[in-house]
């Protein structure tokens, strides 16, 4: 995988914690906070575990603790693409 996209995001999302019925993931979700979107912060580590498992990137609970919006995840996933590659 060549760069991790918001569409990638959006599959992790629905495969790892589900999707709130009453929103809708198939917008501009970038810069809505996960917790407007109906993510717990529970919900998105169990987003980033599926990341983790499936890229080989690493993404430490005390750096998920500062990103709450899909594109800070999208781009702290691309960040450790290169060096997990």
């Amino acid at each position: 995988m060549a760069m991790f996209t918001q569409a990638d995001l959006v599959g992790y999302m629905r495969r790892a914690a589900g999707e709130d019925e009453s929103i809708s993931l198939d917008g501009d979700i970038a810069e809505v906070t996960f917790a407007d979107l109906g993510y717990d912060s529970l919900a998105v580590m169990e987003i980033a575990s599926l990341a983790e498992r499936e890229l080989g990137v690493r993404l430490p609970e005390e750096t998920m603790a500062g990103v709450e919006t899909p594109q800070q995840f999208v781009d702290l996933v691309n960040e450790q693409l290169p060096a997990s590659v």
